[in-house]
């Protein structure tokens, strides 16, 4: 009975084997795709949040794995509890030099640091839901690192994570 149960398990886990090892060579994978950027935010009413609360992000940065500089946009919802703040519903769109642009949700928490009016992101996280151009079928995801003063709005913001995409998915 042992033998059968092992058979049973190792032809599907060869096959499994097997495909993995002939997955396309066209997709591109990145276990160490990174954004260092710095960004500004205004904050204000913002009626698509159940707390009434949002932020508006502008920014740009470098990126090894987009070839070089990149600008991104973002909106999120914040709703504050106690001293931190918890954003929400985030939508992040990033877009390197050639015009192609990479799709992400993101959420996490803004903690003080103890130090005036700057905050850091605490378990904030990103999730990659497509793109343009080259990055159409992109997916992937990572954690978001950095900070803000919140009394001024500018601060500085990390991605890191992973990305994979098709190169050839810009053809239709």
């Amino acid at each position: 009975m042992f033998r059968s149960i092992l058979r049973a398990i190792a032809g599907p886990a060869a096959l499994t084997l097997m495909l993995a090892a002939s997955a396309p060579a066209s997709a591109q994978f990145a276990p160490t795709f990174m954004i260092d950027g710095v960004l500004q935010e205004t904050v204000g009413p913002a009626s698509r949040c159940a707390s009434g609360f949002g932020g508006t992000i502008a920014g740009q940065g470098d990126s090894k794995r987009m070839w070089g500089k990149v600008v991104f946009i973002a909106t999120d919802c914040i709703t504050p509890q106690g001293p931190l703040f918890n954003f929400s519903d985030g939508k992040f769109i990033v877009m390197d030099t050639a015009g192609d642009q990479i799709f992400a949700n993101y959420s996490g928490q803004f903690v003080p640091t103890g130090a005036g009016t700057k905050f850091v992101f605490s378990g904030a996280t990103f999730q990659i839901t497509g793109g343009t151009g080259k990055y159409r079928n992109a997916s992937g995801g990572g954690t978001l690192d950095g900070g803000e003063d919140m009394a001024t709005g500018a601060g500085t913001i990390k991605l890191a994570g992973n990305l994979s995409f098709s190169p050839k998915s810009s053809k239709p």
